[in-house]
């Protein structure tokens, strides 16, 4: 590193930070937007604080990167509105949002040097000429990418190009920074690497961010709070552990983490607990939650981490024969198939000293507390 680049990178990072003092207040209201006959997004209401970083996340097609174009002004909707700080800013185009957004495919223009393609930016915002230059190299510095000023897309790796582009984008200080898939194209590792980078530079800037993702690792590990979406809609909006240990539905529920799935009547009421008799004849007990009478049809689930595996049995629980196992680093996953033919699994941590649960094994599935039960309407 030479002499100039630690100034350079303080500097960037001390305009970066003095804006986690005005990050901007993203509001959406009653958001819609159809495509001929179809509805993409319907009637999204969300609110996402100065300097907070929200995960829009969901399968294919469930209207998250509909909803990024919008606040962007790449599209208009049908109906509803985008503020920013109180204000409305449907009437303005896209370069006038003062928005940034980075993506996927990182949009380098493949002609211009690294250099170029982030001044580009600060000359299309008009920026006086004396202070692209200035710029451009503390936002490269920031990036660790001040070695690569003049090379080309072309001769950048994945990562390198999404620090360019990342860098682009914090250039211009911009209100609110949108990120649509942007590690989709990284390897594992490379991926991880960046979402620790774009993190740590999200914290410093302050800027109000929008990740758009159908990476739920990525969403649970990044985000302030996640917005589920399904069918348009937003189905639960929490902070990540809310979302995986409290799910609002049976599709929250499924689709953040892995989950077991049965059906099940209930048989038993009283106010501390719920009993339910599964469809393959196993009793199990949990907390009450909705309001459910007996004979209700029920859906039950429970995640793999809250399993154990017991060799004897009782009077509770799911009796069943251990049909694989799979060793995977600090962790054991096994395939427990239980009565009916219903398959299982369990995750438990691998101790050392103590030799796995054999296939063909018969044992005893029991959950670590009432609470890991979940009971949605069937």
């Amino acid at each position: 590193m030479d002499g100039n680049a630690a100034p350079s990178r303080t500097a960037a990072l001390r305009q970066l930070s003095q804006a986690a003092h005005r990050g901007h207040d993203l509001r959406l209201e009653q958001i819609t937007h159809r495509f001929g006959d179809g509805i993409a997004v319907n009637g999204v209401d969300l609110h996402v604080t100065g300097g907070e970083l929200v995960a829009l996340l969901g399968p294919s097609g469930c209207g998250k990167s509909t909803l990024l174009r919008i606040i962007a002004g790449f599209i208009s909707q049908t109906a509803g509105r985008v503020l920013f700080d109180g204000a409305l800013v449907d009437h303005l185009k896209a370069n006038r949002r003062g928005v940034g957004i980075v993506f996927q495919n990182y949009a380098l223009f493949p002609h211009m040097t690294v250099a170029e393609n982030v001044a580009y930016g600060l000359q299309a915002h008009h920026w006086p000429k004396e202070r692209i230059a200035p710029r451009v190299a503390e936002m490269l510095d920031l990036v660790h990418m001040n070695a690569f000023a003049e090379r080309r897309p072309s001769q950048l790796s994945g990562g390198q190009q999404q620090r360019i582009a990342l860098a682009r984008c914090l250039a211009i200080d911009p209100k609110i920074l949108l990120l649509d898939e942007p590690f989709g194209a990284l390897d594992k590792n490379l991926r991880l690497d960046m979402q620790i980078e774009v993190k740590r530079l999200q914290r410093i800037a302050g800027i109000t961010t929008l990740l758009v993702t159908h990476d739920q690792e990525e969403a649970l590990s990044m985000a302030d709070r996640i917005a589920v979406m399904n069918k348009g809609r937003i189905e639960q909006v929490a902070a990540p552990t809310a979302i995986y240990d409290q799910p609002a539905s049976l599709f929250v529920n499924q689709f953040v983490g892995t989950t077991n799935v049965f059906a099940g009547e209930v048989i038993e009421i009283s106010a501390h607990y719920v009993r339910v008799r599964l469809d393959g004849g196993a009793v199990i007990t949990a907390l009450p939650g909705s309001a459910f009478s007996v004979g209700a049809r029920i859906i039950v689930t429970i995640r793999p981490h809250h399993l154990r595996l017991a060799p004897s049995t009782g009077s509770d629980g799911m009796p069943g024969v251990v049909k694989t196992v799979l060793p995977l680093g600090p962790e054991v996953v096994y395939d427990v198939e239980t009565a009916g033919g219903r398959g299982v699994k369990v995750v438990v941590a691998r101790d050392a000293d103590l030799a796995p649960v054999e296939i063909g094994q018969s044992v005893h599935l029991v959950p670590l507390a009432l609470h890991s039960f979940r009971i949605f309407a069937a």
